[in-house]
C-alpha cells in the first residue's frame, strides 16, 4: 500500500500548530515520519499512547504511512489494563509521552522527538499481519475489552476522502482539536484534512478552559467537532454570544443530538452565516456513514441525514426483507469500502482478512422520511453513546455482578446513564466503580436504589419499567 498522505505535495504548507507555538510543515512531518519509521525498519505493532500533541500525531502520521501497523490507546489508560493487552497482541514497540516513560521502566529507549519517545517492549517474535491491515482503534475503549476494530488503508483512505467531498474541505481548513485522536471521530478530522493540506491546531485543552478559547481565536480555528455532551456544554457556557469570526463549520457526531438543541446551532449557525452538520458513523465504518448537509440543518432537525459519498443505506425488517416505504422502523444496513475488515481480541486474529465484505449492519434502528432523510429512533442492542464512546449496558451490568455480587440493571439515553440497585449502600461504591472502569465523566452516569428490579415471568429484566424513574 502507497502512502495515505502526499506529505510532499504541501511541503511548504503548515501541517500541525500547537498552543506552545511549536510548528511542523507539511515538508518537515514527512521527513521526522521518515526518520521515527526508520528506527522501527520492519512492518509489525506498535502501541501509541494517544494525547492531543504534536508528537502523537506525528507518530501515527509515521506509522501509517510507513506500513506500520498503530494500535491507538489514551494515555490515560490504567497501567493494569494496558499491561493486559500488551500481553495479549505482544506489540514490537510503544510510542509514548516522554512524561510516562518510568511506566515503562524496563524498556530499551531507541528515539526521541516531540517530546514523544520510541520504545522496544522486548517481545521479539512479531505477529503475522494482514497485508492490508493499516490501524486498531477500540470501540469505545470503556470497559476494559481487548477488542479493536480491524481498519485497512483503503478503509481510511476513502472515508477520508468522502469527508473531504461532502465538507467541501480545502488547505484553506484550520480544524482545532477538540475530540481524543484515539477516537474514531477525532482521528477522522485528522486523516481528512492531512489529504488536503490543511492546518490542524493542536490542543489538550477542552472547550471548558480559557486557554482553549485564547488558542482558538489566535491561532483563527475555522472548525471544530464534538459530541452531544459537546453541545450541552457549549449551550451553558453561552456559545452564541462568542466573537469567532474565523469560525466557518460546526460538526456533531457520537450520538444523537437533542432535537431542540440541534435546532438551536443549527439556527445559530444560519443567522451566522456558518456551518452546522450533523454526522453519523460507528468505528467499524472506519468513521462517518451519514451527514446532514448543513442546508438542511433547520428543516430536519432531528435527522442524521443521508448516505456519504460513495456509500449506501437500507433498512431491513425482522424478516430480513428491505423496506421501502417511509417511516416504517427497520435496522440500518450501510454498504461502502470504509466498512472496516471485522474485529481483533488477541493477535492470532491480527491475520485475518477481510470478514464484512463492505457491508454492516449497524444495530441501530431508523426510519426514512418522504425526502430520503434518515433518523435513528433506538437500538437493536443494548448499548448507549456516552460523549462518543460507545458503552455495552450488558456488560456494565455483567461487571458490577462480578465486583459487587449483586444485581444491578442498566439503562439510559446518550450521554446519561442510570444504575439501578437494590442496596443503598452499593449507590456511591458502584458509580465510583463504573466512573473507575469506563473513565468517563462521573457527571454521564447516575446510580439509582429501588427496592426491587422488574422482571417478567421468564426472570427477563423489564428495562422499559425503570425509564419512569428518570424521564421528565
Amino acid at each position: 500500500m502507497s502512502s495515505i498522505w502526499d506529505l510532499g505535495k504541501y511541503k511548504d504548507k503548515t501541517a500541525l500548530i500547537d498552543e506552545h507555538g511549536n510548528v511542523l510543515t507539511y515538508g518537515l512531518l514527512k521527513a521526522e515520519s521518515y526518520i521515527l519509521a526508520e528506527q522501527i525498519g520492519r512492518r509489525c505493532l506498535v502501541f501509541c499512547l494517544c494525547r492531543n500533541e504534536i508528537g502523537s500525531i506525528l507518530g501515527y502520521v509515521s506509522f501509517i504511512n510507513n506500513s506500520i501497523v498503530p494500535v491507538l490507546l489514551n494515555s490515560h489508560l490504567e497501567e493494569e489494563l494496558l499491561n493486559d493487552l500488551m500481553a495479549a497482541y505482544e506489540p514490537g514497540f510503544l510510542w509514548v509521552p516522554k512524561e510516562q516513560m518510568d511506566q515503562f521502566s524496563g524498556m530499551e529507549q531507541m528515539y526521541e522527538a516531540y517530546e514523544y519517545v520510541l520504545l522496544r517492549t522486548g517481545y521479539v517474535k512479531d505477529c503475522l499481519l494482514y497485508g492490508e491491515l493499516g490501524l486498531l482503534l477500540t470501540t469505545s475503549g470503556s470497559t476494559g475489552s481487548p477488542k479493536f476494530v480491524r481498519q485497512s488503508y483503503t478503509n481510511i483512505l476513502d472515508n477520508a476522502r468522502s469527508i473531504v467531498t461532502y465538507l467541501e474541505l480545502d488547505e484553506t481548513e484550520r480544524p482545532i482539536t477538540t475530540l481524543p485522536m484515539n477516537y474514531t471521530y477525532g482521528l477522522s478530522i485528522i486523516n481528512s484534512h492531512l489529504l488536503v493540506g490543511a492546518s490542524i491546531l493542536v490542543t489538550d485543552k477542552t472547550l471548558m478552559e480559557k486557554e482553549f478559547w485564547s488558542f482558538f481565536k489566535e491561532s483563527k480555528a475555522t472548525s471544530f467537532g464534538g459530541v452531544p455532551y459537546t453541545y450541552e456544554m457549549l449551550d451553558k457556557l453561552r456559545f452564541y454570544r462568542m466573537e469567532l469570526p474565523s469560525l466557518r463549520t460546526m460538526t456533531q457526531a457520537g450520538g444523537k443530538i437533542l432535537p431542540e438543541l440541534h435546532e438551536k446551532f443549527a439556527k445559530y449557525a444560519k443567522e451566522q452565516g456558518k456551518r452546522f452538520v450533523v454526522m453519523y458513523g460507528q468505528c467499524e465504518a472506519t468513521a462517518r456513514m451519514g451527514y446532514l448537509p448543513y442546508e438542511k440543518a433547520v428543516e430536519k432537525k432531528g435527522s442524521m441525514g443521508i448516505v456519504i459519498p460513495g456509500g449506501k443505506f437500507r433498512l431491513i425488517d425482522v424478516n430480513g426483507k428491505e423496506i421501502t416505504d417511509p417511516y416504517i422502523t427497520g435496522e440500518l444496513v450501510y454498504e461502502g469500502k470504509n466498512v472496516t475488515l471485522g474485529y481483533a481480541e488477541c493477535k492470532d486474529d491480527l491475520g485475518k482478512g477481510d470478514e464484512r465484505g463492505g457491508i454492516l449492519e449497524t444495530g441501530d434502528m431508523a426510519q426514512f422520511d418522504e425526502d430520503g432523510y434518515y433518523y435513528i429512533v433506538g437500538r437493536k442492542k443494548r448499548f448507549l453513546k456516552i460523549y462518543g464512546n460507545r458503552v455495552n449496558l450488558d456488560e456494565v451490568d455483567r461487571l458490577i455482578k462480578g465486583a459487587f455480587k449483586i444485581e444491578a440493571a442498566s439503562v439510559g439515553v446518550d450521554d446519561h446513564m442510570y444504575i439501578f440497585v437494590t442496596d443503598e449502600k452499593y449507590v456511591e461504591p458502584v458509580k465510583n466503580f463504573i466512573v473507575g472502569k469506563t473513565r468517563l465523566n462521573p457527571a454521564a452516569f447516575k446510580v439509582l436504589f429501588i427496592d426491587e428490579i422488574p422482571k417478567n415471568d421468564s426472570g427477563k429484566t423489564l428495562y422499559k419499567e425503570l425509564t419512569k424513574y428518570y424521564e421528565r
